[in-house]
């Protein structure tokens, strides 16, 4: 049977004061504390282990501090961007922060610019880019001093490569070339589940996963490097679904079908918070130096949760009906757009080393989102929904004509 959401459900949860767990890490991994009397302290992590000891050892922590960015020192800075997926969006966000502040930016995006994937966002407003004074170019990342023309870089922030082979090339190039900070995006899909959420910074991960082994190999090629971990994001030229797959359903009046109890926590920031924390890291080189960040927000929001914030900003009800997904029949990876279960990490590290601080406000940030996908006629666009048909037959819940 089909089960309705409480209105009264939690929708968005807190995280605790940032503390940054020291305990958490084996000993290759140990956090390092030096102070001094005119600087912020500064925090590394030797690299020659990413695998954390248990959970349960995270409740010790570090008093908190803040780094202060030295704007004086501007950097040329080389952002490989990916051509497809969530990812996409950061580099884009992050080459016109970077340029607001007065840095030098060339965006390399993978493949070729007459394709057709440059045809939707965020490429397809890289004129915001060019105009701000930035360059885009496009390529092969193994060709990646070619593609460039042989021009040197400060900073190179690799947002392409899921795994060592296709980051290798651009390590490589980088550390021949003289680069001074190499930065990577990770993910937080790297973390082992847990049976203590939320992740953070020092949690056990899969050892084999592809971005595991890129972390591992700049740390060791790299005296100055920092991995970011994200997880869901919004923000406008977004090119993969996140709060869309909601708006679809509540615009059309039809039932919501999330698996499960609808209570699990996962955690969607907008993506000026991830390109505030890549911004900062640049900025302070020595501080990010080899850390681990999650590039997340800190708050958590409930699957029901965001259906019902969705719902809100659309200013319309919504109605949600629970499934199991194997009752159904349903592989859950396709029916829904977040995990089927607790995916929620926390910004400890990025909060007592860096100094930042999350500005994602969804109830808000979402109101953002419902205008655009209004204003493209996103709302009026025909679409199928057979996924959720089966779903909705399975639990005798009416199909909307």
């Amino acid at each position: 049977m089909a089960t309705l959401a409480s209105s009264s459900s939690s929708l968005l949860l807190s995280s605790p004061p940032s503390k940054l767990a020291q305990a958490s890490l084996p000993p290759s991994l140990r956090l390092s504390f030096s102070s001094y009397s005119h600087l912020s302290s500064l925090v590394s992590i030797s690299p020659s282990s990413f695998l954390a000891c248990p959970a349960s050892s995270r409740r010790s922590s570090v008093s908190a501090f803040t780094v202060k960015a030295s704007a004086a020192e501007k950097k040329k800075v080389l952002i490989v961007n990916t051509n497809s997926g969530g990812h996409a969006v950061i580099g884009f966000y992050l080459a016109k922060e970077l340029l607001g502040s007065g840095h030098e930016v060339t965006i390399m995006t993978v493949g070729d610019e007459n394709s057709d994937k440059m045809k939707k966002p965020p490429f397809n407003r890289f004129n915001e880019i060019v105009s701000a004074g930035g360059k885009t170019v496009w390529g092969d990342p193994a060709e990646v001093g070619n593609v460039v023309g042989g021009v040197t870089f400060d900073v190179v922030l690799d947002n392409n490569g899921k795994n060592l082979d296709a980051v290798r090339p651009v390590a490589d190039w980088a550390k021949s070339s003289g680069v001074k900070q190499f930065l990577f995006i990770s993910s937080a899909g790297i973390y082992k589940p847990a049976d203590e959420p939320p992740h953070v910074e020092g949690d056990v991960v899969k050892p084999d996963a592809g971005h595991v082994q890129v972390e591992k190999y700049i740390s060791e090629n790299f005296s100055n490097w920092a991995s970011f971990r994200p997880q869901y994001m919004i923000g406008s030229g977004n090119n993969k679904d996140c709060e869309e797959w909601f708006f679809d359903r509540i615009v059309r009046k039809r039932p919501v079908p999330i698996p499960g109890s609808g209570m699990q926590f996962t955690n969607i920031a907008h993506v000026r918070d991830l390109s505030s924390m890549l911004t900062l890291a640049v900025e302070n080189p020595e501080a990010a130096s080899s850390n681990i960040f999650n590039l997340v927000s800190d708050r958590a929001v409930t699957l029901d949760g965001m259906a019902k914030l969705c719902a809100q900003a659309a200013g319309l009800p919504v109605e949600i009906v629970h499934y199991d997904p194997k009752a159904a029949g349903i592989d859950a990876k396709k029916a829904f757009p977040f995990r089927n279960m607790h995916f929620y990490a926390e910004p400890r590290a990025a909060k007592d080393i860096l100094g930042w601080r999350s500005t994602t406000n969804l109830p808000e940030d979402l109101k953002e989102r419902f205008e655009e996908y209004v204003k493209i006629g996103r709302d009026k666009k025909a679409m199928q929904f057979e996924i959720d048909d089966k779903i909705l037959e399975s639990l005798k819940v009416p199909i909307p004509v």
